[in-house]
């Protein structure tokens, strides 16, 4: 019945006119312009007292963030068939297959912090790339920390990538946030094997443990993702001294040449934001083929509000067809 009420809540809401969404929404403290639509919705999770990501405990952050992924997901993007599969014979996956499309099968590792994040939070933005790109998209669920730390998520990611270089003639790495970052580690990881990915796509990744980012203390209360859930999410998943170990913090690889072409899109509001460019950077000067932008008045984890957000809804596309040359 709760749900029920909230989802009938946010269809009133979207239903506003713009001027009264950027109304309801304001200004944030760092003065930056936000997606309308976007800043309605967290200055009611605000007065809601749910700001940030991170609830806690593990598996009371696990529940905010799959009942938000619930709330924002809309109706489902249609695609050509859905499989359960089981990835490297044990990891749960699950498989999208487009109406129509190429032989490319896209590996899509889930944001969450490495803490949280499933299958079904991320359902959306995998239909979405694979409808937009018409390319098969596989979606891998690898172990959550504090229970299974690092390097377990990274074991797990480049385990899923040999399997599927079994499963079909070129393979592609994908992630958001912290997905983002298994799939940079799993292209290093992999690099100068027999086969490696043909790209990496990073939404908005997690790319440094280490470093101190403007972007991080410009955006540390948060839109979304603040410095409280940074810090949360870093102590589960490297829970001793914090190195600049490049199977963490990949930024930090003494050499990045030879890497898969890459496309990193960022967000303008992301406290992610300076790490993510930055690595786009050190590939196009290690000679790596790279495409990246910025999306303008965009937040963390975008790639989550493509239903509510007809900007984010743009940008997640935009890089789908990317896919298709």
């Amino acid at each position: 019945m709760i749900a029920r009420a909230e989802a009938f809540a946010l269809r009133r809401l979207l239903a506003l006119p713009a001027p009264v969404q950027r109304f309801i929404g304001g200004t944030p403290a760092s003065g930056d312009a936000v997606d309308s639509t976007i800043a309605m919705l967290l200055r009611v999770q605000r007065w809601r007292g749910q700001a940030g990501l991170s609830a806690g405990t593990p598996e009371r952050t696990r529940r905010r963030i799959r009942r938000t992924a619930a709330l924002m997901g809309g109706r489902p993007t249609p695609v050509g068939a859905v499989h359960t599969v089981t990835v490297a014979g044990r990891l749960r996956g699950r498989h999208y297959v487009p109406c129509d499309g190429s032989d490319l099968l896209v590996v899509f590792f889930h944001g969450g912090g490495f803490v949280a994040g499933d299958l079904d939070t991320h359902d959306e933005t995998c239909r979405l790339l694979c409808a937009s790109g018409r390319v098969r998209v596989l979606s891998v669920e690898y172990r959550l920390a504090p229970e299974f730390p690092f390097p377990a998520a990274v074991e797990d990611a480049c385990a899923a990538v040999r399997w599927a270089f079994t499963q079909a003639p070129a393979v592609a790495v994908c992630g958001d946030s912290a997905g983002a970052n298994l799939a940079a580690v799993a292209c290093q990881a992999l690099r100068g094997g027999e086969r490696t990915p043909v790209a990496q796509v990073l939404f908005y990744p997690l790319i440094d443990h280490v470093g101190a980012w403007p972007s991080r203390s410009r955006f540390r209360s948060g839109l979304v993702l603040t410095a409280r859930d940074l810090e949360f999410f870093r102590r589960h998943y490297l829970p001793g001294p914090v190195t600049n170990d490049p199977r963490h913090s990949p930024l930090h690889a003494p050499d990045l040449t030879g890497l898969p072409p890459a496309i990193v899109v960022t967000a303008a509001l992301d406290p992610l934001r300076d790490e993510g460019e930055a690595y786009a950077a050190a590939l196009r000067a290690a000679g790596v083929p790279v495409r990246a932008w910025r999306v303008p008045g965009m937040v963390h984890a975008f790639a989550n509000l493509t239903a509510v957000s007809e900007a984010a809804r743009r940008a997640v596309t935009e890089t789908a067809t990317l896919l298709r040359a």
